[in-house]
């Protein structure tokens, strides 16, 4: 037979090469119309396949920046601060509501004001339609009013206790996220409204500890600008833009407020004068700039004598640089500040006597105001005033058998019929375990399910706090 012939050593290795190299083509093309396939239309990379080396996919286990997850600690108070939100709201005759946390992103575009709507959480929904996580409540308020019509009497005192988004610079007090307390009247034209509407605030400071030393309003009316603005033939269009310059007075340099008055068509002249006029810290002096005759200034009047009739006149002082950011107040105007200096706006809120008109409603005279859950709660902090608030459960029911787990449950289910709370032991634990759950859950009694007992159908009970132990039939457990 012939002898094969082999290929020398160089060839081989060439060919070799060349087939990996081929290889390596064929996989890069895979792998980048992979990319492309997996990152959609834009044809740009995906991000890396996430980490699963230790075989499970890791995640950031904190939220996402500016919200907050409420573990059981924070959940008591929570519930606490919105007990308060609501006994208050009820103690002044206001009925609870809530909307949907996504709006049509349009209730917000329309008469909200710039700054908002930079800060919306917003996107097309499947079905093309714009929509926004809320970012405050009002508008959600106006619609429903719309939407019911007249079969809704006047006046309408409604409040809500409900979740906002932002996307905003966070500081001490201010998050992406935050619950928000809203008291709202609607159908009352006068001045009235707003005094009570600052009194429920004034009566909630006071139930959780705060005082006209810790904490004041400033109070003013956006029909001071109106009056300026209408002395310069300031276009009525521009309005909503001056107000929220104004808004960042006490947060940016002076040139910048001037530089966007200017971008509102104000003259060098006006805007010194808007200046000289917002400077201003007392009704009387701001009755010399505008005259005894306007409404701005009878409206002011009325509130600061209708203050004195509550019994809050120490918590309010005139301040006419209070505007509000959102463009829809037309009147009076309120926010609640810290007196110490530390913190942002506590609350606010003032009269919006034209918003339902902007939703196709009549215009119906309405007044209300936000306050945030989060400022109020740093507030508590600094003065010292967070309430201790502990777990508590009036019996633990433990069994001494295993056998008798069965048994505990329902002595559980008896207690729990006649309106007590029970922490039951769902598995077997020595006593030792228990009675350091019992002290744990702050629990007031011990009820024990042990065999001798149960045979006679009694139980054993023991009071934690003085240590008294007794057995007690199973019918007469109260």
């Amino acid at each position: 037979m012939r002898g094969l012939t082999l290929p020398s050593t160089s060839l081989l290795i060439h060919h070799h090469q060349s087939y990996i190299a081929t290889a390596f083509v064929s996989l890069r093309r895979h792998v980048t119309l992979q990319n492309v396939l997996r990152s959609g239309r834009s044809g740009s990379l995906s991000a890396p396949p996430p980490d699963r080396s230790n075989g499970a996919l890791k995640i950031d286990v904190n939220p996402p920046k500016g919200t907050r997850d409420f573990p059981p600690e924070d959940m008591r108070l929570r519930n606490w601060l919105f007990q308060n939100f609501r006994e208050v709201s009820q103690l002044y005759g206001f009925e609870e509501v809530d909307f949907p946390v996504l709006e049509s992103e349009a209730l917000y575009i329309r008469k909200a004001g710039e700054e908002i709507k930079d800060q919306l959480y917003c996107f097309e929904d499947r079905g093309n339609r714009r929509v926004a996580l809320r970012p405050e409540l009002t508008p959600s308020l106006a619609r429903l009013v719309i939407q019911k019509g007249k079969s809704v009497p006047l006046p309408i005192k409604w409040f809500t206790i409900g979740q906002c988004w932002r996307y905003e610079r966070m500081t001490r007090g201010r998050r992406r996220e935050h619950y928000q307390w809203n008291m709202d009247t609607v159908g009352v034209p006068e001045i009235t409204a707003e005094a009570e509407l600052i009194s429920a605030i004034v009566t909630f400071f006071k139930r959780i500890g705060i005082t006209s030393s810790d904490v004041g309003f400033k109070i003013s009316s956006r029909k001071v600008l109106q009056e300026v603005l209408r002395c310069y033939s300031v276009p009525e269009n521009m309005f909503g833009k001056v107000c929220v310059a104004i808004d960042k007075l006490e947060k940016i340099p002076i040139d910048d407020i001037k530089e966007e008055l200017r971008s509102a068509e104000l003259s060098e002249e006006a805007s010194e004068e808007l200046l000289q006029v917002l400077s201003v810290k007392s009704l009387d002096k701001l009755e010399d700039k505008l005259g005894a005759a306007g409404e701005a200034v009878t409206d002011l009047k009325r509130l600061f004598s209708l203050a004195e009739e509550y019994g809050y006149s120490e918590w309010i002082q005139f301040d006419a640089s209070v505007v509000r950011g959102l463009a829809y107040y037309t009147g009076i105007v309120f926010e609640g500040f810290d007196r110490g200096g530390k913190l942002r706006a506590i609350c606010g809120g003032g009269r919006y006597d034209r918003l339902l008109s902007t939703f196709g409603g009549d215009d119906i005279p309405a007044c209300g105001f936000g306050f945030g859950d989060a400022v109020i709660v740093e507030l508590l902090k600094d003065k010292g005033l967070i309430p201790e608030l502990t777990h508590q459960v009036e019996n633990i029911v433990c069994s001494l058998d295993k056998d008798l787990q069965q048994a505990a449950a329902a002595v559980a289910n008896i207690l729990r019929g006649k309106g007590q709370s029970v922490d039951l032991v769902l598995e077997y634990k020595p006593l030792k375990w228990v009675f350091k759950r019992a002290s744990r859950v702050n629990a007031r009694r011990l009820i024990l399910v042990g065999d001798a007992e149960w045979q006679k159908g009694m139980v054993g009970v023991k009071v934690l706090s003085s240590g008294e132990q007794f057995e007690v039939k199973i019918d007469e457990l109260e």
